[in-house]
């Protein structure tokens, strides 16, 4: 995520006006350079890092922590305070700072001021964020949460230690990541909105959460990993993993990894949803650690022919239905005839035979590597667990 004072100086190449960024309680965050009018006000600002007493009360009466919105507040000249247009930052309606423009030579035009809006909201997750790292006790123990996600052993004391997370109670971690693999930085701010959603929702949990470059992680005290609050929260902008949980914070990085291999396969596998959870991915659980490449040499054959996607998608789910030739025609809709023939010209064109319970077993491995490596998709549903 971009930090403050790199979105306060690209705000005022955009606007060509400077700017100044206050906290809730009017304290200099960040500055662009001070290249048009400055007042007084604005100079002592900038040299004290916050305001007079008599300017805040001044503005204070001028309506800015009630504001929802853009606002014009009057000029004082007893206060060295010329005319500006002060623009709210909040996040989910609290307070959280205040963007502020000299509104003079000239002043601010709507449309100005609508982008400045747009913008705030932007600082407003910004601070937002901050404000969660500040609530640890130190800059180390925020750390920590990333020392534990690489299974340093000192990690976990540290963040028990600073109040973070209870001890002894077991901890299950969730990773969350853009749908789009080359996510923008606007993808990136929904997918922590959503996920600091989840955080107030789960505020029992004690759930900590990182923002990493192309996915988050959320950690939560228990055996629950709450995933209709992760599906309500983010909606259909992201796709979800959800490791088994682990009984202690020490161990988040073995949880952690599955949540990871979970998106991975919630991203390869589109039938099985936008949340899947390790325990339940059966079978692929052991498949994201296979080589991609061992597939069945007649298989290979069929995927590199788009032609031969109806054969696959019958083999797959006659596979799936454990050989059942009934229940396969059901839920392809197929005739019993043509399935036999399908399956037929699977065995020709694969050189395999489907009595041999060892060439079925490779076959089905193989069409589900396939689908892990992004080699096939089917359009036929799934069955209603994965295997």
């Amino acid at each position: 995520m971009a930090d403050l004072q790199s979105i306060v100086d690209d705000l005022s190449l955009r606007l060509n006006r400077p700017l100044l960024l206050e906290d809730g309680r009017q304290r200099v965050v960040a500055y662009s350079e001070q290249d048009g009018p400055v007042d007084d006000a604005r100079r002592d600002s900038i040299l004290r890092r916050h305001t007079t007493p008599e300017v805040r009360a001044f503005l204070r009466a001028a309506g800015i922590h009630e504001a929802t919105g853009p606002l014009r507040t009057p000029g004082a000249p007893e206060l060295g305070l010329l005319p500006r247009v002060c623009v709210p930052v909040r996040h989910e309606g609290r307070p959280l700072g205040f963007l502020w423009f000299i509104d003079v030579d000239p002043a601010m035009a709507e449309p100005e001021i609508a982008v400045a809006a747009a913008v705030a909201t932007v600082l407003a997750l910004v601070l937002f964020h901050e404000s969660l790292a500040a609530g640890l006790a130190s800059r180390r123990e925020l750390e920590a949460i990333m020392g534990l996600l690489r299974g340093e052993a000192e990690a976990a004391r540290t963040l028990i230690e600073a109040g973070a997370f209870p001890h002894d109670v077991p901890v299950t971690v969730a990773v969350a990541k853009p749908v789009s693999a080359d996510a923008s930085e606007a993808q990136r701010l929904t997918l922590e909105r959503g996920l600091l959603a989840v955080r107030r929702r789960l505020a029992g949990h004690h759930p900590l959460h990182v923002m990493r470059y192309d996915h988050a992680v959320l950690l939560t005290a228990g055996t629950t990993a709450f995933p209709d609050e992760m599906r309500a929260a983010l909606g259909t902008s992201a796709l979800v993993g959800i490791g088994a949980p682990r009984p202690s914070l020490a161990r988040a990085v073995e949880s952690y990894e599955e949540a990871l291999h979970a998106a991975e396969v919630a991203a390869k596998v589109p039938e099985l949803g936008r949340l899947a959870e390790w325990a339940r991915l059966g079978v692929y659980r052991l498949l994201t650690r296979v080589p991609h490449g061992n597939l069945h040499p007649g298989l290979e054959r069929l995927l590199d022919d788009a032609q031969h996607r109806p054969l696959l998608e019958t083999l797959e789910t006659y596979l799936d239905l454990a050989g059942n030739a009934q229940a396969t025609s059901r839920r392809l809709r197929l005739h019993r005839t043509s399935l036999y023939y399908r399956l037929q010209r699977v065995e020709e064109l694969a050189e395999t035979d489907l009595r041999d319970g060892v060439e079925r077993l490779s076959l089905h491995l193989s069409l589900k590597l396939a689908r892990l490596s992004g080699r096939y998709h089917s359009s036929v549903p799934s069955p209603d667990r994965a295997m």
